[in-house]
């Protein structure tokens, strides 16, 4: 694990702060009139997911988490509960709460291969792809009338989730979808 100087705590950058793993989502260096220079970050949690803010003072570090990746299996959801095992060992299941995986899980299809990301030997969270390609399962006709300007239809995909869609996509179209944001990027063959 390395250590980093204060300057060098920079976006994207997982770091260890009372032994808890913490992705620095934002960071700005700057110095007020005659004080040191400081690093303002802006800080979450990887296992909490609580988002707190930190200012490093030009003597400090901070320590480098070690993180890994271990290839998942997605077997299934039910109430709330996302069931995993490991894609070399079936018999090893796991389950995953909403807050630990967020909401792109309802992007991925199940007995899908995913990354998942460990610290200290236990998953923390998934790296989903950033996009998925899904078939349309329910689609409402578009409507006449309604099809100038960015017009677009609410339609469910094979895994149940809804997202918005042009007019022209029908049911049995395959579309591509950001995993972030949940939006429709294109089609990818029509039905």
């Amino acid at each position: 694990m390395a250590i980093l100087n204060y300057s060098e705590i920079l976006p994207r950058r997982i770091i260890l702060i009372d032994d808890q793993p913490y992705e620095v989502l934002d960071a700005h260096v700057f110095q007020k009139q005659k004080s040191r220079p400081v690093n303002h970050t802006k800080v979450k949690n990887l296992l909490s997911g609580n988002v707190k803010e930190v200012v490093f003072h030009q003597f400090e570090k901070a320590e480098e988490a070690d993180m890994g990746t271990k290839e998942v299996k997605y077997l299934y959801a039910n109430k709330g509960e996302y069931w995993f095992c490991d894609a070399k060992d079936p018999s090893n299941r796991f389950k995953l709460s909403d807050e630990q995986l967020g909401d792109s899980i309802k992007f991925i299809k199940t007995n899908s291969i995913i990354d998942s990301t460990t610290f200290n030997d236990d998953i923390i969270g998934l790296k989903y792809p950033i996009k998925v390609e899904l078939k349309i399962t329910e689609a409402p006709p578009a409507v006449r009338g309604n099809t100038s300007g960015n017009a677009t239809k609410a339609v469910t995909v094979e895994t149940g989730a809804t997202i918005y869609v042009p007019m022209f996509i029908n049911e049995g179209d395959i579309v591509r979808i950001n995993t972030d944001s949940g939006d429709y990027a294109e089609r990818v063959e029509k039905a």
